[in-house]
């Protein structure tokens, strides 16, 4: 089954996710929601589509969409998921889903109360060829003792920061800042790769607003710890790192994947990433898509990647709390 799309949002992540879901031909895209009904005129322009355009989210979510993805600001995604659910819509939305822990399990109430809808976070590295090789890697490794996840890079809208702007992206009002954007990445692959860490302790660098521009955080599990910096006011070039004994995984970009290197030793040292498709989004709308088509062939899958992004939230919100990051949704009751 083809399924319609609808989003939410019309920034660059949108045009590249409907590159994605134009080119695996498991979508159509079937409407746009702006409040600037032009924005939708471009994106119908550009990928030559004929999407309907809503300037009215209760018009938008009753139409004949098979699914919404979701990239608004952070702090809108909640409504917006429960919304969608409602409307029985399948859900896409981008990282991180929802700010609290109390949200992820508002979500879950609202999933069970409508058992045929599927819910996803876009962790797109996660379901790329090449991380599902690093995992494969780690298993042949006769031990590990640590890893270090490294994301760093300068936002375009921190010019504006510094020139006294408030852009969404740092702005705590809508749970702006460098954890709840670049810093999913790391997290989430810290959280697939060694599961739920014992302890978390984030090390923020604030900006003048109360939003962290960077920061390190620690995860400690019971035999080693992972070191994860991250931030959106700088450009970082280290290669991330997984630690064996003699041996180590040294990849260039926990986010893209692109090189990944498996050092047997100091001297001899092999690559195992494959060449990965020019849109990153690709593998992960192709996952969703089998999910929610053959879901008897894919229910446990689906069951994972549900606890996995529970997880993700819960170790994000349990750094926020040791940094003394605070949020409106963490007022909600």
């Amino acid at each position: 089954m083809v399924l319609k799309v609808g989003t939410i949002g019309t920034s660059w992540i949108t045009e590249q996710f409907i590159e994605a879901i134009l080119a695996s031909r498991e979508y159509d895209l079937g409407a746009i929601y702006s409040r600037d009904a032009s924005k939708a005129k471009v994106i119908n322009e550009k990928f030559a589509t004929n999407a309907t355009a809503f300037t009215d989210l209760t018009a938008f979510f009753a139409s004949d969409i098979d699914v919404v993805y979701i990239a608004s600001p952070n702090a809108l995604h909640y409504r917006q998921i429960l919304q969608a659910i409602e409307n029985d819509k399948h859900v896409i939305v981008e990282k991180p889903a929802v700010i609290t822990p109390m949200q992820f399990e508002m979500v879950y109430s609202k999933l069970r109360e409508h058992p045929n809808v599927r819910f996803f976070e876009a962790a797109r590295h996660i379901h790329q060829p090449n991380f599902k090789k690093i995992a494969a890697q780690i298993e042949k490794m006769e031990q590990i003792q640590g890893a270090t996840f490294v994301y760093n890079k300068y936002s375009s809208r921190f010019d504006d920061f510094l020139a006294g702007k408030n852009p969404n992206v740092f702005n705590p009002d809508f749970a702006g800042g460098a954890i709840e954007d670049l810093g999913v990445y790391p997290i989430y692959a810290a959280v697939a790769l060694f599961g739920l860490p014992k302890d978390a302790q984030y090390f923020a660098t604030k900006l003048s607003n109360g939003a962290d521009g960077r920061g390190t955080a620690i995860l400690r599990y019971p035999e080693f710890d992972v070191t994860l910096i991250f931030g959106k006011n700088s450009n970082s070039y280290l290669a991330s790192e997984i630690y064996g004994l003699e041996d180590s995984i040294v990849i260039d970009s926990i986010a893209e994947l692109t090189s990944i290197l498996y050092h047997h030793n100091p001297t001899e040292a092999e690559q195992i990433a494959d060449l990965p498709h020019e849109n990153p989004m690709l593998a992960e709308v192709t996952v969703f898509a089998e999910i929610i088509n053959n879901f008897d062939l894919h229910n446990q899958e689906y069951r994972d990647l549900l606890m996995l992004s529970q997880r993700v939230n819960n170790v994000i919100y349990q750094l926020r709390q040791t940094a003394a990051l605070s949020f409106p949704a963490d007022q909600e009751k």
